[in-house]
């Protein structure tokens, strides 16, 4: 497989046709470079905002309430970027306006032959929760392609072991991890979860991040971020589970980490790895296993 990860500059775009423009010539540089699988980070449809007025794209709960009639416009936009060059593409998330007046931060999955289904954010961050009143989803969902089967964690998820952790049990050999983190201390959370996932089941994670600056917006104000593919450190595999990752934290531009990714190699490392970390998992949960010794034990 050829994936391609985003590591997404925030840009401020005047004008929608800019905007889309911008959008298909990155997908398109991608595809043409031979992405079969193209991931763009958390909160990319966020960049929209830059072209409503300053007194809404610069306050935070009128600029996603603004951004809800532009969403099917977007979404109709990338379904046929991923038709019309035959891929698969996350085009990153969106906060969505639920029928119980609840938003979600939610994201996409389309194929060659359309929308594949989607996955919410299950966990909210304090920002998310206490200051921007976005709701954590309820369930994770497995996305069989032909490419594999995948599964998506948005940012803040990596750092809980037990979604991924459901995700394996069913099968998933990759999991997809668009990501937006303003702190560098945040960006390093999501990336030691995300290897630790990787390690924990024996399987791929991939990250995608914003990066720079977007002071005209309240969400978006900084981002710090690295695209990377962590994968288990065992046999075949980097001895530090880094199978790649784009040359710097932060930069001013967006530029795409290619990767070929042979998902066959890691799932061996399953049964004929040096360890074997998720057969053994369950041993953890064994009562015995976890009780506190007193000195006469």
């Amino acid at each position: 497989m050829h994936l391609a990860l985003c590591q997404y500059a925030i840009e401020l775009f005047d004008g929608e046709s800019e905007y889309r423009e911008h959008l298909a010539w990155l997908i398109e540089q991608a595809a043409h470079r031979g992405a079969e699988l193209l991931v763009l980070p958390e909160y990319a449809a966020l960049v929209m905002t830059g072209q409503m007025a300053p007194g809404v794209r610069g306050d935070l709960h009128a600029s996603i309430e603004a951004l809800q009639p532009r969403l099917p416009g977007w979404l109709a936009q990338c379904e046929a970027l991923a038709r019309r060059l035959g891929i698969h593409l996350l085009p990153g998330t969106a906060p969505v306006l639920d029928d119980d007046g609840h938003y979600r931060n939610r994201a996409w999955l389309f194929g060659p032959e359309g929308l594949i289904g989607s996955q919410d954010k299950l966990i909210m961050t304090r920002f998310e929760r206490e200051h921007w009143g976005i709701s954590g989803g309820r369930g994770l969902r497995v996305f069989d392609t032909h490419l594999g089967r995948l599964g998506i964690l948005i940012c803040y998820d990596n750092e809980f072991p037990m979604a991924a952790r459901a995700l394996a049990e069913q099968g998933v050999d990759l999991i997809l991890s668009p990501s937006c983190t303003d702190t560098e201390s945040g960006f390093y959370r999501v990336r030691t979860g995300a290897r630790a996932r990787a390690l924990e089941n024996q399987l791929v994670v991939a990250v995608s991040p914003t990066v720079g600056e977007a002071p005209w917006s309240p969400a978006l104000d900084y981002n710090y971020g690295r695209a990377g593919v962590y994968v288990p450190a065992d046999l075949g595999m980097p001895a530090s589970g880094i199978l790649a990752q784009s040359e710097q934290i932060s930069a001013p531009h967006s530029s795409w980490l290619h990767v070929e990714l042979n998902l066959a190699e890691v799932a061996r490392l399953r049964d004929d790895g040096q360890v074997l970390l998720r057969r053994d998992w369950p041993e953890q949960f064994d009562a015995g296993r976890l009780k506190i010794l007193d000195d006469s034990e």
